[in-house]
């Protein structure tokens, strides 16, 4: 246990470390560039965790079929404005990689408008609920991260579980995606002959595309632990 609480500062000081070297070589980012950044991460830090709070409240009273009732609309507009992050990529405002945001928010934003929206009884499947549940956990921990990181007070476990609950949350959130797109195919048949077929070939790039964004934050977690022998 000691071990671990070791491990777990010296991989925090390396990452304060590493942050405050970086800083020194690249100019500092304006206050009006640094203030918006904590006022679009806070605000969907926190639209994020009342998402994640109704759908456990619902979920825990009612089921899942009664999730979507609670949560889509916000889930909906919370993933679309999301799309704001790939202009702050494509800006320079983030130093983000602009395929790997595109392709997370691109691929999100499709399930939704293009398989729940039109069918919404889909969503009534546990799948809505496990996949909003994972989203939810995932956005709360990143936008909370970036919040603290800007503000210069990131706690150790915040580092911790920015790189680390994605091995869990991740496959969780890909599988209900898959599902829920699958079940609204089988209604796209009955009104579309096109559609379908190009369901099943988009799918085939789900595999590329997750490997793309695993890929990615297995390079970010390195970053930040190193050497897992160290």
């Amino acid at each position: 246990m000691w071990t671990n609480h070791h491990q777990l500062i010296a991989i925090s000081t390396r990452h304060a470390m590493a942050s405050k070297t970086s800083e020194s070589r690249k100019p500092q980012a304006s206050p009006l560039k640094n203030g918006y950044l904590i006022l679009y991460n806070a605000v969907s830090a926190s639209i994020w965790a009342s998402i994640l709070f109704r759908t456990v409240a619902v979920y825990s009273r009612h089921g899942p079929a009664a999730v979507p009732l609670a949560v889509a609309s916000w889930t909906l507009w919370a993933q679309s404005a999301a799309g704001m992050e790939v202009f702050h990529s494509l800006l320079g405002v983030v130093r983000a990689p602009v395929l790997t945001t595109f392709v997370q928010v691109a691929g999100r934003c499709t399930v939704l408008w293009a398989y729940i929206r039109p069918f919404p009884q889909v969503a009534q499947d546990p799948a809505y609920t496990s996949m909003v549940v994972a989203w939810s956990i995932a956005e709360v921990i990143r936008y909370s991260y970036f919040v603290f990181h800007l503000s210069d007070m990131l706690p150790r476990a915040l580092v911790w579980l920015r790189y680390s609950m994605f091995f869990v949350l991740y496959p969780v959130g890909i599988l209900g995606e898959i599902r829920l797109v699958l079940l609204a195919t089988e209604f796209w048949w009955l009104h579309s002959q096109v559609v379908p077929y190009i369901t099943y070939a988009a799918l085939t790039l789900y595999v590329p595309a997750s490997y793309i964004l695993f890929s990615h934050l297995m390079k970010q977690r390195r970053k930040v632990f190193g050497n897992p022998k160290a």
